[in-house]
């Protein structure tokens, strides 16, 4: 099965199993990591923001015009920030890194 390593707050380094198919946010959601995903991954909001390891940044597909609006919104934005309700699992993406932000921005909450 690929795994992939979340980078959290604190810089705790954590290899998980992400199975083929999920996204970077179900994978999370599955151990426990703390990632929001307000919108559960409708692409309605940016609480899902992870910033991408370079060396992985290129190997993802684009992201569409509706993820670069939703990103405009995220806090803490750098070159390979992504949504990680639009970054799904496949072989190819076997070992993937992302690091959490620092914060987050929940436009959802009243």
């Amino acid at each position: 099965m690929p795994k992939m390593t979340f980078i959290e707050r604190d810089g705790t380094r954590r290899e998980v199993e992400a199975p083929l198919g999920l996204s970077v946010l179900e994978v999370a959601h599955r151990h426990g990591v703390d990632i929001e995903g307000a919108c559960e991954g409708s692409l309605a909001c940016s609480t899902c923001h992870v910033i991408v390891d370079s060396a992985w940044f290129g190997k993802l597909t684009p992201p569409t015009e509706d993820e670069e609006d939703m990103l405009d919104l995220a806090f803490g934005l750098e070159k390979t920030s992504r949504l990680g309700c639009q970054i799904v699992i496949t072989e190819a993406l076997d070992g993937l890194t992302v690091r959490l932000p620092a914060a987050t921005r929940n436009l959802l909450d009243p």
